[in-house]
C-alpha cells in the first residue's frame, strides 16, 4: 500500500479508499505536529514515520502515529495509537499519546488536511 505525504489537502473519500485496501474501516497515519504535515497509507506507522523523516525532514520528537476511522465524525475519528509513539524521553510510556497539548496539536493538523 501507498505512503501518501499530505502538506495541503487530502480529501475524506481518499482516506476512506486507502481504508477500505488494507484495513477496511481505517488507515494508518502519522502527524508531523512542527511541519503541520502527515502521512497516511501503508501498512506500518513505522514506516509512514520512516517516509516523513527520509522526504520531508521530519523529526521522531515531532511525529505521533494515528488511526483515522473516516465514517466516524468528530473527535472519535482519530485513534491515538500507535508503537511509533512510545517515546520515553518525552515523558510518553504509552502507545497512546499522553499529553492533551500534543493530541490537540494532532487534531489541528488533521482538522486543517483532511477535506471532509
Amino acid at each position: 500500500m501507498e505512503i501518501k505525504i499530505v502538506k495541503d489537502k487530502i480529501s475524506m473519500g481518499e482516506v476512506s479508499e486507502m481504508a477500505g485496501k488494507l484495513f477496511g474501516d481505517f488507515t494508518k497515519a502519522v502527524v508531523d505536529i512542527e511541519q503541520g504535515i502527515m502521512g497516511v497509507g501503508g501498512e506500518l506507522h513505522a514506516d509512514i514515520e520512516v517516509k516523513l523523516m527520509e522526504e520531508c525532514g521530519s523529526k521522531r520528537e515531532n511525529t505521533w502515529g494515528i488511526n483515522i476511522y473516516p465514517k466516524i465524525s468528530g473527535e472519535d475519528m482519530i485513534e491515538f495509537d500507535s508503537m511509533v509513539n512510545i517515546k520515553p524521553l518525552l515523558g510518553n510510556r504509552t502507545r497512546g499519546v499522553e499529553n492533551n497539548k500534543i493530541k490537540d496539536k494532532i487534531r489541528k493538523v488533521c482538522n486543517l488536511l483532511i477535506k471532509t
